[in-house]
């Protein structure tokens, strides 16, 4: 197989996207070659089979000049994969989907958004199959679609043995960004802080430029709602200090809608996080207790059901099946067999 591959970013140290460095790595193994075209590269190791272009996001080149250099490396690497794999980035397909319609090279979408347009619809139209990871992604509808796992590096996601898991703790990981509802969490603690229980949250992660304003309001909340020594923030760090960060707590929260699965939550379910979700498509995948309803008191009140230690160990024996079958190996296995 010579794949070609449309990705966001090729940079291992990212803490959002720095999952894909791993990915392709895996890839590589059953791949004669691997060209990966990116919107922005930084730092990454990768085997000598693979190639990385970048459209130059780095460099802040203009959008106009993503889509030269798009036509420029298509050109370049004519004739030299015979794959496409585009990972989340519709764009791509529709940009280049009809040539290698004419070309006869297939094309397969991974798309995972509870919503989608018209062009949405014509990327799917113009893909050999699509890729997705919750059953209720706006790309289910679609016969060519294919449900797949969410692919965590479960030799890099473990419990870390040096670590102590703090009583009463809660993290969540995540983008600082308004679909996340990290306020619901707020007023979640203070529901319980009031209630004289002990908890403690940590928020990890950065906004991006448009969502300044919304970490600014969060931490508005912690301060007017004096739940400084409950709460605190931290920035984003890179894929391989979160096993530390998962392990020293005793629950994930995750308050994403659903149609999306946050791969998050298996990499804290892995390290031995409880996780705690109010996405309703994973209910065939976690446990009753780990899906609340999104409103303070329900969030509140099952954070405190969540903190009675044989609650988590009884929960601790099922989730080990969920994380294995969203591994990535077991995701390496399918791709390759849909690929092919």
């Amino acid at each position: 197989m010579r794949l070609l591959i449309f990705t966001q970013k090729v940079d291992s140290m990212d803490p959002v996207l720095g999952f894909f460095h791993g990915w392709i790595k895996k890839i590589s193994e059953r791949a004669l070659s691997v060209s990966v075209i990116c919107l922005e590269k930084g730092s990454f190791d990768l085997a000598k089979n693979v190639t990385v272009y970048s459209l130059g996001k780095e460099k802040a080149v203009s959008k106009f000049r993503y889509i030269i250099n798009l036509y420029k490396y298509l050109w370049l690497i004519s004739g030299s994969y015979d794959k496409v794999f585009v990972h989340m980035n519709e764009e791509y397909v529709l940009l280049a989907g009809l040539y290698w319609k004419l070309k006869g090279i297939p094309v397969y979408l991974w798309r995972n958004h509870p919503y989608g347009s018209i062009l949405t619809r014509f990327a799917v139209l113009l893909s050999t199959k699509v890729f997705c990871t919750s059953i209720q992604s706006f790309t289910t509808r679609f016969e060519k679609t294919v449900i797949m796992p969410a692919g965590i590096d479960t030799e890099l996601f473990k419990p870390v043995a040096h670590i102590i898991r703090q009583k009463y703790s809660v993290c969540m990981v995540s983008r600082i960004a308004p679909i996340k509802h990290i306020e619901l969490a707020l007023s979640a603690v203070k529901e319980l802080v009031s209630s004289g229980s002990q908890i403690s949250l940590i928020i990890v992660g950065s906004p991006i430029q448009k969502d300044f304003d919304y970490l600014a309001f969060l931490k508005s909340i912690v301060l007017e709602q004096n739940l400084s020594s409950s709460v605190s923030f931290m920035e984003a760090v890179s894929q391989d200090k979160l096993p530390e960060i998962y392990s020293s707590h005793e629950i994930y929260l995750n308050l994403t809608p659903s149609g999306s699965f946050d791969k998050t939550i298996v990499e804290a379910s892995a390290c031995g996080a409880i996780p705690l979700v109010s996405n309703t498509s994973l209910t065939n995948l976690l446990p009753d207790i780990c899906i609340t309803e999104a409103t303070p008191k329900a969030i509140a009140s099952s954070i405190q059901r969540l903190f009675d230690p044989h609650q988590r160990l009884e929960i601790q024996q099922k989730l080990g099946s969920f994380t294995q079958s969203q591994s990535l190996n077991v995701l390496m296995k399918k791709l390759v067999k849909e690929l092919n």
